[in-house]
């Protein structure tokens, strides 16, 4: 390996809440080096749901609470045995952990998982708690993986769109001069999924094949969009509930199950086409969960003006992408770099981030 080059292992649990995303990447932190091996390990159910029930606890969870102690062993057990079956070689891992709070106007971010544990059990440096140094200056701690789709995009033609549909959905533009910006567009898989389980038991609208037999209810939309959020100039950022309110509000819950798939996923693509962006990309490459269902990519084309692709397209791979930011900010976060910058938090300064456990017998 040269020298300046790090092994990292980075872990991605994101708000789908399905699993963990291991993935091996050798970088300086600036250029990406290789890509290795990547896989997800998912959460059984009874985990699901106790992560489900932490997120709803959240904000008046106790940090001490039995339960919490019990839902972030389990969760890091899950992350140990993903680095172990992975099997490579590394000099760092990069721990994101389980978001289940967020909540920057407070100058709060919460992410569980035990980070010590972790290096104690791979025998391996633990870069974690990637955002609250951000929020605490002010900034929205999210989203970090710009940096890193600026690395993989160095060669691309721009201005470029990099979009991640998760539970939220995100963007990324990147500018012909490098110049980043970045914020939560609205939702991105999260309601859908939510609406499906409660409707049909699935865990999210396979082949989008309950929206694609639902029809968009026109009054109930306009009634999402006008949530105040989307006022509100960029970089900001969401926390997976945020639309609670305005989805009760909206009247989506006196739909037909096919018609309140349909809308929500129009309530997805309208969003991220109403985003203001400096200037229109030329592309809009998307990652995340969302790339998989076919009405979002179709509501997207329809919405959208430049071409729209999976980010396979280019050679990435969406299912490991985020796990590889995670990898990447670790060694950044080991180098001094900063991970997160005005244009894309809102931080008053490029800064630095993240925190490094040793292990320890």
């Amino acid at each position: 390996m040269s020298a300046g080059l790090i092994r990292a292992v980075g872990l991605m649990s994101g708000t789908s809440l399905d699993g963990v995303d291991a993935a091996y990447i050798e970088t300086d932190g600036e250029r990406v080096s290789r890509l290795g091996p990547a896989l997800t390990f998912p959460y059984d159910a009874a985990l699901h749901t106790d992560l489900r029930r932490v997120l709803d606890l959240a904000p008046s969870l106790d940090p001490a609470d039995p339960f919490l102690a019990d839902v972030t062993a389990r969760l890091t057990q899950r992350h140990i045995e993903a680095v172990q079956a992975l099997g490579q070689p590394a000099d760092l891992i990069g721990m994101h952990g389980q978001t289940i709070l967020h909540r920057p106007d407070r100058h709060r971010t919460w992410q569980i998982g035990d980070a010590a544990l972790l290096a104690r059990a791979t025998g391996i440096r633990v870069a974690h708690d990637f955002r609250s140094a951000d929020v605490a200056a002010g900034g929205e701690g999210a989203p970090l993986a710009p940096a890193y789709h600026a690395a993989l995009a160095h060669d691309l033609r721009k201005p470029l769109a990099v979009l991640n549909i998760g539970g939220v959905a995100n963007v990324t533009w990147i500018g012909p001069d490098g110049r980043l910006l970045a914020f939560d567009t609205g939702p991105g898989n999260g309601p859908l999924d939510d609406w499906v389980e409660r409707h049909t038991g699935a865990a999210f609208d396979r082949d989008g094949a309950l929206a694609t037999a639902g029809k968009v209810d026109a009054t109930v939309l306009a009634r999402l969009l006008a949530d105040p959020y989307f006022a509100r100039t960029a970089p900001k950022s969401l926390d997976r509930l945020d639309f609670a309110r305005t989805l009760a509000a909206s009247g989506v819950a006196a739909l037909a199950p096919a018609d309140g798939a349909a809308t929500l996923v129009a309530f997805t693509a309208a969003s991220i086409a109403q985003a203001a962006l400096p200037a229109q990309p030329l592309r809009w490459l998307v990652t995340g969960g969302g790339r998989r269902n076919p009405t979002i990519m179709a509501a997207l084309r329809t919405r959208l003006t430049a071409p729209v692709d999976p980010v396979e397209t280019v050679g990435w791979d969406g299912d490991a992408l985020e796990a590889q930011c995670f990898g990447f900010l670790a060694v950044r976060t080991a180098a001094g770099l900063p991970i997160s910058f005005p244009g894309t938090t809102g931080a008053p300064r490029p800064m630095t981030g993240g925190a490094i456990v040793t292990p320890k017998p």
